[in-house]
């Protein structure tokens, strides 16, 4: 059982509860028990569907059912799902003691010395703060026999993964149901550490399709060994869908290719790549001549309103109020950023295109001494409560949006196709939607943002990024700052040629473009290398952008 949550907690959020279907089900007990003799544990059962395939499991390795009992543990914090998930193995002859109505954590405290050759489950997916206290209590202090603390970020699979795994015995194999995120939020960077040190092999099951119908929240099967006799390291089985998984044949997965893995917090995003894909981005890293983007620029945040539906105007609102004095153009969108300069005249077109381009800048006064237009203004986005959201709350005027550096340029924070920077020459600020940037002294502008479009680059990005489901590649400051950027030493390429092409949405010519005069003729890379570079970034954006259908 798992799932997101955010609302408030009732019985099903309170357990992350979505079930799972009974493919996964399956197929994780058919990978992870494979001797009549193993135990097995199921952290957070529900309602039983894991115990089940685990009986039908044995069943098929020539347990009779009387065997059964004192093979399987169950524990579930919900006493009904407890007594549903009891009730329904009962049929199977299992007694009462096989699942236990405990919360996971208060279970393994008060059985310090239980060890289970198998672990399997789909734990809850509900954000850290969200748990109960004294649960997350204890998970933190089981967490830190491991040498892990969780931070406020986490969400409460985390622990129950990697206590789940400490219940392990020497030989023992772990197989869960876990959000696709732990391949890339910082939050599970030592959890990823954890697994490559504390596992010989991990096998991590994909889906091109999501395999929960109710909720957009894409999952991978996380299938753990502890000893392995060889081939230990890390392989991504990408699948479409359950059919697949019901179809596919456990000698076949366990045949393929296995890859060396990184002992750190890196995303592991690239694990999708081929051994000899991951070896190139591997040099690359070791390259000095290739500095981070960081070395040439400083990337923000853009302005955060508190309410962009007050603050942001489109040409008839601002005619309506008459508040044209008071107003900065601002960007928030990424079609907003056709080319790679955001000229006045580019302003002016999105202002025609009906686009809320105006960021209402009300001088910083006290309310009665401000213009009569802005009164009205402001008295209108109070009465529609406006200003009763956080972030205008805390400010001592409501109204006066703070942090109005305008930027050098913009780099996308969310990235359909490609990343893109571009140079600020309207004088314009950008939303929290699009990040500024601020040029390092001495560098140039223009060869920055040329440097930027490159195969290289932009191969780096879908690893470097983050994507949660819906095909958007999202990226932090840090993380824009963190891409390697090759920065061209001379005035070799046509900028408006580039920005031309770009606003014609021809990237793949530029590409061409950029590639042969910053990475063939300037760095020396052959042109399969950078053959390679342009079809890894193909492969993973290509595999982010199809899993929003």
């Amino acid at each position: 059982m798992g799932v997101a949550i955010n609302a408030k907690l009732d019985h099903d959020k309170l357990r992350g509860g979505y079930y799972t279907p009974k493919p996964i089900a399956d197929f994780i007990c058919r990978w992870g028990i494979t001797s009549p003799t193993e135990t097995v544990l199921e952290p957070s059962c529900g309602d039983g569907n894991f115990l089940e395939a685990a009986i039908e499991r044995y069943e098929a390795l020539g347990v009779a059912r009387k065997d059964l009992p004192g093979r399987i543990q169950g524990v579930e914090l919900s006493e009904i799902e407890a007594d549903k998930a009891q009730e329904r193995i009962g049929r199977y002859g299992l007694n009462g003691t096989t699942v236990i109505n405990s919360d996971f954590f208060s279970f393994v405290r008060d059985h310090r010395d239980n060890r289970y050759d198998v672990v399997v489950g789909n734990p809850p997916f509900i954000r850290y703060q969200t748990f109960p206290e004294e649960h997350r209590n204890r998970a933190i202090t089981l967490m830190a026999e491991v040498g892990l603390i969780p931070n406020k970020l986490t969400n409460i699979w985390v622990p129950f993964l990697v206590v789940s795994a400490s219940l392990l015995n020497e030989t023992g194999r772990l197989g869960m149901v876990i959000p696709a995120e732990l391949f890339q939020v910082k939050y599970a960077a030592d959890t990823r550490v954890f697994l490559s040190n504390f596992f010989e092999r991990i096998t991590i099951v994909t889906f091109r399709k999501l395999v929960f119908d109710t909720i957009q929240q894409e999952v991978v099967l996380l299938l753990c060994e502890k000893s392995v006799t060889d081939r230990g390291g890390i392989r991504v089985v990408e699948l479409d869908g359950l059919a697949d998984l019901q179809a596919i044949d456990l000698d076949q997965l366990l045949d393929k290719p296995v890859k060396q893995i990184e002992h750190n917090s890196e995303k592991w995003t690239k694990y999708f790549l081929e051994e000899e894909e991951i070896a190139l981005l591997r040099r690359i890293k070791l390259d000095d001549r290739i500095q981070m983007c960081g070395t040439y620029m400083e990337v923000d945040v853009g302005v955060v309103t508190g309410r962009n539906e007050f603050f942001m105007m489109n040409k008839e609102q601002v005619e309506a109020w008459k508040v044209e004095p008071f107003l900065r153009p601002v960007v928030s969108k990424s079609p907003h950023l056709k080319g790679i300069t955001f000229k006045p005249d580019d302003f002016e077109l999105n202002k025609k295109s009906g686009y809320p381009v105006h960021l209402f800048l009300p001088p910083n006064q006290p309310f009665e001494e401000l213009p009569q237009p802005c009164r009205e203004y402001i008295v209108y986005g109070e009465d529609k409560q406006y200003n009763t959201g956080y972030k205008c709350q805390v400010r001592k005027r409501w109204y006066v949006t703070p942090s109005l550096k305008i930027p050098d340029g913009f780099a996308l924070r969310q990235v359909n196709e490609f990343p893109k920077l571009a140079i600020n020459e309207a004088d314009a600020l950008s939303t929290d939607t699009i990040h500024r940037v601020k040029f390092k002294p001495g560098v140039n502008k223009g060869r920055a943002v040329l440097s930027y479009l490159n195969s290289l680059t932009f191969a780096f990005s879908e690893i470097l990024g983050r994507s949660y489901g819906g095909g958007v590649l999202t990226f932090e400051p840090t993380e824009v700052e963190e891409l390697p950027l090759p920065f061209l030493t001379g005035d070799v390429l046509d900028f408006d040629e580039i920005d031309q092409l770009m606003r014609q949405k021809r990237i793949h010519e530029v590409l061409d473009i950029v590639d042969k005069v910053l990475l063939i003729d300037q760095l020396g890379f052959s042109i399969s290398e950078v053959a390679q570079l342009r079809s890894i970034w193909k492969k993973l954006s290509g595999r982010r952008i199809g899993r929003k259908h």
